[in-house]
């Protein structure tokens, strides 16, 4: 093995070997078990989310192959239709052209000629990261199978009354000219302001006075409404105001949504302009009067002075008109929610248009149930509540968008505007009996990505076709994904899958929480905190960090602010820490349901884990390549230490396993650390250098040596799903050692814990062994003698079973504590003065005198104690500073206050071996 890890040249070389031998796909087995990605957009790349959901589902992927289950990872991505338009849109604007001069049928055309050059970006970077998904199986929303199942769904909605057109309000973006989701609508806290008008009764005898944040919309108002308890206006309701500006009569009317506490009382209702008024319109039967156009002008429904003006153009103009027609009683400020489209940032108006719904109430019931009665069950539980929440209160389901790219509507009109719903043109016309001579045209819209989507565990395995592969694997395992689209997604695929497959599309819903930076804030371009696995992965110099950070930026006082903060924190860059560093910071961190901060100490930490485990396979092979390690006969003796890190291991692997079963990854990525870490490299490894380098019967260096190799092999399968490639690397080497076969780790079984082998009494005997040569170091740490001086040991208060184990592992002592010699003291005498440790009951005493330069030690002491004592004074001074207490942030403060307690606990122990060595 080459002396140093270098990730890079080992990951790529796996990864393509894994791919090539087909490995990634099904291999049989009696259980299926299944994972469908969440379909990364095919315009996307891969940001810390995708890595971090990733990571858990391919360790849960490799886990569950090494069991022996025949195992899938469905990849694919989503033709994700707004942003994909919006990205070849941009391309034709830098050409000079657009859309609509190409037409529909070549606009489409560059789009898939797009998604063929560029689209392939993302699942790229999933390879990086290790994604051992079956690519030969991967799918895109818009291929033709799922294309083809899109339409049958379609179709049997609509023939079920499932699916009709309607005319309600939608999100509506004026930029894009189409609906959009709840999802895609980012509602921000903005400044603004409220407007109070008066509003004329209609007889003259006074007027309301209602208040407003958007004046625009009062020209589609339909109605005021007043809550019918409300003493101020009861004699009022069923009166009429005349709308000013426009002159029409509205009624005053009585409802329980307005709150009597907030502004005046009286609510101004604009049925085609607020989903709240909608809905109090629904229930009073009010017109819906819309006056905006799709771009967001005054229509002309509105009267003429304002035809044709922009929304906010509007706005002024209307203020200054009623403002003249005192009508205007006052304006505050006012901070107000306002809602933006994710993409062009333009406010989203709620806008009455004619669009495709799906009923979802009946849908919902069952969907519903199937997790009360645990078919699904959600982990951690609690998200069941939430989800509970959102299908109860359910709401037809706007599935249509005005867009070009995306699934059709699979709808045709005649000349008098009859819809037919098919599969095709074709099947139409024979179902309708529609000849040629009937000109027909397709719905222009597209089908929401959300639609599509919602069919992927079961379109993705040939559905409607009744494929062997939808036979063996539906319903999938486990769904890995974020809280944020438990009602986008993961809700409407459990509908469609219980509505088609009848059964539901996942038995377990693993929810995982956002990936945040090191303080706990969201990862945004305009907070100058986001990081790229990739960069990662490979490493990235300063100033293309900083380049790729305050890119696009339009302001550029906050670039030059987010340079400044980039080459505070990352002043040399960031190194290459490598995949397997990066997945098993993100399983450390993976406590179920909480968002993570992802500090890139912890990921430096992980990369110098891998360096251990390396370095520590050296040495296994170092001592083992070409010896025998008992793979062939020949008597074997175990040597206490042998049993102790056997028994640990078997323990491991059973904490491992229950927590990967758990879905607690950071449990058992503690798990495999502690143990490699501390039991294995530190302690194990040590102790078998007095058994191979000493004089001991060939049985017990064959024992340690199969030992080594056994306990490293194992632990190599152990860690694989976390950390594929350094694990594979290694396996190759130890694997013939160990008597393991086989061209590849990732198709071993899984350990399994032996009970047989756990040793309570093994581990008794090394943890007092360990206790011994940890009470010595300590010893030779706090009285600063040299690690390499051999120590004369005295011990008092010891027991016969004390005796008995240093009798039997006296060759440990003496290599790994380095003692000179160990002596016991006659009962009732005293050790001369003597450092002391504890082993249980027992006493060990290290005599003094003569090992340290006695007043060498006191000066150095005494620089020590001088330093800390500057250092205390200038903290207390820190926090007795009122400026310091109560002015910074309360995190700071209670930093400070942790490290002062502990340098006053320094200073003590300091103290305390003054006083001893002065009495030498």
């Amino acid at each position: 093995m080459d002396k140093s890890y270098n990730p890079h040249d080992i990951e790529q070389r796996w990864y393509a070997t894994w791919e090539q031998n087909n490995y990634f796909a099904p291999q049989g087995g009696e259980q299926a078990y299944c994972i469908m990605i969440p379909p990364p957009n095919v315009t996307g790349s891969l940001h810390m989310g995708h890595a971090f959901q990733d990571t858990i589902m391919d360790g849960l992927i490799r886990y569950h192959r090494m069991r022996g289950e025949n195992t899938l990872w469905q990849p694919g991505t989503d033709h994700a239709g707004i942003a994909t338009q919006m990205v070849v849109e941009r391309k034709l604007l830098a050409e000079g052209t657009n859309r609509r001069d190409l037409g529909r049928e070549k606009f489409l055309e560059r789009v898939w000629e797009w998604k063929a050059e560029s689209g392939g970006t993302i699942t790229r970077q999933l390879r990086r990261m290790g994604a051992s998904a079956d690519w030969s199986r991967e799918r895109f929303t818009m291929d033709e199978g799922l294309s083809a199942a899109v339409k049958e769904v379609f179709v049997r909605l609509y023939e079920e009354d499932l699916i009709y057109r309607g005319k309600r309000l939608v999100n509506w973006d004026p930029v894009l000219l189409t609906a959009v989701s709840d999802l895609e609508v980012i509602n921000e806290e903005e400044n603004g302001y409220m407007w109070h008008f008066r509003y004329p009764l209609s007889d003259g005898s006074g007027h309301l006075v209602v208040a407003t944040t958007r004046p625009e919309t009062m020209l589609g108002d339909s109605a005021v409404a007043v809550h019918p308890e409300d003493e101020r206006y009861k004699h009022l309701i069923g009166r009429t105001l005349t709308l000013p500006l426009v002159g029409r009569e509205i009624p005053i009317i009585a409802d329980d949504y307005v709150d009597p506490e907030f502004g005046t009382g009286c609510v101004k209702i604009t049925p085609a302009h607020d989903f709240n008024d909608y809905k109090v319109g629904s229930r009073h039967n009010l017109p819906q009067i819309n006056v905006f156009t799709p771009d967001a002008k005054i229509n002309d429904e509105a009267p003429v002075q304002y035809r044709g003006l922009d929304r906010y153009e509007a706005r002024d103009q209307i203020v200054r008109d009623l403002k003249e027609l005192d009508l205007l009683e006052k304006v505050q400020d006012h901070k107000l929610m306002v809602p933006r489209g994710d993409r062009t940032h333009s406010v989203i108006e709620p806008f009455l248009t004619d669009q495709w719904y799906v009923k979802v109430g009946p849908l919902a019931e069952e969907a519903i149930q199937c997790v009360e009665d645990g078919r699904v069950r959600f982990v951690p539980d609690n998200w069941k509540n939430t989800y509970y929440d959102w299908m109860r209160k359910i709401e037809d389901w706007c599935i249509s968008r005005q867009i070009w790219w995306g699934h059709r509507v699979p709808a045709w009109y005649d000349e008098q505007g009859k819809v037919y719903v098919g599969r095709s043109e074709a099947e139409v016309r024979e179902k309708h009996k529609l000849g040629f001579d009937v000109a027909l045209r397709q719905d222009e819209d597209v089908l929401d990505t959300w639609f599509s989507s919602a069919l992927w565990p079961f379109s993705t395995l040939g559905w409607p076709e009744q494929t062997p592969e939808l036979k063996t694997f539906y319903p999938t395992s486990v769904l890995v994904t974020g809280f944020d689209i438990i009602f986008f997604w993961v809700a409407r695929m459990i509908m469609m899958g219980l509505k088609f497959m009848g059964d539901v599309p996942f038995r377990e819903v693993y929810i995982h929480g956002l990936v945040r930076d090191a303080h706990g804030q969201k990862m945004s371009k305009s907070k100058g905190n986001v990081l790229d696995p990739i960069d990662l992965i490979d490493g990235i110099d300063l100033e293309t960090l900083v380049k790729k950070r305050t890119s696009g930026l339009m302001q550029p006082e906050m670039a030059k602010k987010i340079e400044k903060q980039t080459r505070a924190e990352f002043p040399e860059g960031i190194r290459a820490y490598g995949t397997d560093a990066l997945r098993f910071t993100f399983a450390a961190l993976a406590s179920t349901g909480r968002d993570i901060n992802f500090d890139t100490g912890r990921i430096e930490g992980y990369r110098n884990f891998c360096n251990k485990l390396w370095n520590a396979a050296r040495y296994v092979l170092m001592n083992t390549e070409g010896k025998d390690c008992g793979q062939n006969g020949g008597d074997i003796e175990l040597s206490a230490a042998d049993r102790w890190i056997l028994s640990r291991l078997q323990r491991t692997i059973a904490t491992t396993t229950e927590n990967i079963d758990a879905y607690r990854f950071d449990l058992a990525a503690q798990a495999i650390y502690e143990f490699t870490w501390n039991e294995y490299c530190d302690w194990y490894l040590e102790l078998s250098k007095p058994v191979l380098t000493g004089s001991h019967s060939e049985a017990l260096q064959r024992g340690t040596r199969k030992t080594l190799v056994e306990v490293l092999e194992a632990l190599l399968r152990l860690a694989h799903p976390i950390m594929p490639y350094i694990t594979e690397e290694i396996w190759q080497r130890v694997a013939p050692l160990a008597g393991a076969r086989g061209d590849t780790l990732m198709l071993q079984r899984y350990p399994v814990a032996d009970n047989a082998l756990i040793d309570p009494a093994a581990e008794n005997e090394m943890q007092w062994v360990m206790d011994f040569i940890v009470g010595i170091r300590k010893i030779r740490s706090s009285m600063n003698i040299a690690p390499g001086k051999p120590l004369p040991v005295m011990l008092q208060n010891g027991s016969t079973d004390d005796k008995a184990k240093l009798d039997r592992n006296g060759a440990f002592l003496a290599t790994l504590a380095r003692t000179e010699s160990i002596t016991w003291l006659e009962p009732g005498s005293e050790a001369p003065d003597s450092a002391v440790s504890l082993v249980g009951e027992m006493k060990l005493c290290i005599p003094l005198a003569g090992l340290i330069d006695k007043d060498a030690e006191l000066a150095r002491l005494a620089k020590e104690l001088a330093k800390l004592r500057n250092d205390l004074e200038r903290g207390e001074t820190k926090l007795a500073n009122p400026n310091f207490a109560e002015k910074a942030k309360p995190e700071v403060v209670a930093a400070e206050r942790k490290r002062v307690e502990e340098i006053r606990g320094a200073i003590a122990k300091l103290e305390e071996q003054v006083e001893r060595i002065g009495k030498l």
